[in-house]
């Protein structure tokens, strides 16, 4: 499967699946990774085992592999995936241009603010990540171009590739470096993550806290990672001046577009507006939160952590298998309107291949993974999933203080 290595490799950084991969770990649970004082002992390798017994790796990608071979198909976007992008784009601007006419009456132009917010989460899902992903289209230039929607819509793409593409999915649920795992001091999402007093109850404001994602996202964020000097497993990280001016050029077309225009076109009062853009912003937040928490901090996934010398016990796509779940499967319009990231098992095991396809090969994928002896992860419907981030954030939050 081209390109469907570990994310490394797709970062242009030479690797294979028993590569060791430098980092300086983040402060904190003590171990042999941090000091009591959960500060940083030392600048270590990660490796992930080269042997894996199950031989999952050669079978799956062989399995995969036929199924778009004797069908002869692309594993890139199909006419049904382009025909998502233009619709999801279509929801998005044209709800913003509705609202620009002023034809409409407060409570509508509420009502397509929340609609501008899905849509955003959808092209986010949808467009924005297969094509950052690589998965879009066999042609760089066109990944390049869809890639920008990401930052359109507020967010940075250069930085998502970093911290996406190659930290959480080379890392994924490493407490430490895995940067999903560190979204908010409020929340603790993993076994080894500090436990404060606040975490009792935060099975009751996950979702609020998830809301406001994409808020933090577009105004402080991006800056932050930017400056932030060790980078999960980057020290003393420099980015290209390009993408700091990509950075800046793109920030300053979404606060216009999105801000700047509408306060001088909308007949409405500041806080009216207010209104709408929050309830934009909270809606997408909450959406793309709670998606990709139910993606790995759920009941049976796993939080492995290297030994004192920094080996992982499994190779990596055995340690994505353990990591990781798929949610939904069944459920058609979930399907289409996340792009495949409700199965989550098939987009780690190859993220260079389009979402579109992800319902077509989770069979395959589950199969072998029980030939092989090897975890794979599923939640029936998305109440179900969302149920067992409840129970896990449970686990992790008031009974870990309870048993402290």
């Amino acid at each position: 499967m081209d390109g469907n290595g570990p994310p490394l490799a797709m970062a242009g950084k030479p690797c294979s699946f028993h590569t060791s991969y430098p980092f300086v770990n983040h402060p904190g649970a003590p171990g042999p990774w941090f000091n009591q004082a959960g500060s940083l002992n030392t600048t270590k390798n990660i490796t992930f085992p080269s042997r894996d017994p199950s031989h999952f790796g050669e079978d799956v990608k062989a399995r995969v592999a036929e199924y778009f071979q004797s069908r002869g198909l692309s594993e890139k976007a199909n006419a049904a995936m382009r025909l998502k992008t233009v619709i999801l784009f279509g929801i998005t601007f044209g709800a913003y241009g509705l609202m620009l006419t002023n034809q409409v009456p407060l409570w509508g132009m509420l009502g397509l603010a929340i609609l501008m917010g899905m849509g955003i989460a959808g092209l986010g899902f949808s467009v924005a990540h297969d094509a950052l992903h690589g998965a879009y289209s066999n042609t760089a230039w066109v990944n390049r171009l869809l890639g920008f929607t990401f930052d359109i819509c507020g967010a940075n793409g250069y930085m998502w590739k970093i911290t996406h593409n190659v930290i959480h999915h080379t890392y994924t649920n490493i407490e430490g470096i895995d940067e999903d795992l560190s979204v908010s001091p409020i929340l603790r999402l993993s076994p080894s993550a500090p436990l404060r007093p606040m975490h009792r109850f935060q099975h009751l404001y996950a979702f609020l806290a998830y809301s406001t994602s994409t808020l933090f996202w577009v105004f402080v964020k991006d800056y932050k990672y930017f400056l932030q000097r060790d980078l999960g497993p980057y020290k003393n990280k420099k980015h290209p001046r390009s993408e700091v001016a990509i950075l800046l050029v793109t920030k300053v077309l979404y606060y216009t577009w999105s801000l700047v225009i509408p306060l001088l076109v909308l007949n409405v009062t500041w806080w009216q507006f207010a209104i709408g853009y929050l309830a934009m912003h909270l809606t997408a937040g909450l959406i793309l939160g709670v998606v990709f928490q139910l993606a790995h901090v759920v009941e049976g996934t796993e939080f492995p952590a290297p030994d004192a010398a920094g080996t992982m016990e499994s190779a990596w796509l055995i340690h994505e298998m353990r990591t990781t779940a798929d949610f939904g499967r069944n459920n058609a319009l979930l399907n289409w309107y996340v792009g495949g990231l409700n199965f989550q098992v098939e987009h780690h095991l190859f993220p260079r291949t389009c979402s579109v396809h992800y319902p077509a090969i989770s069979p395959i994928v589950e199969q072998v993974a029980r030939e092989c002896g090897v975890p794979y992860h599923a939640a029936p419907t998305f109440r179900a999933a969302v149920r067992s981030h409840l129970m896990t954030l449970r686990r992790l939050g008031p009974q870990a203080l309870a048993a402290a």
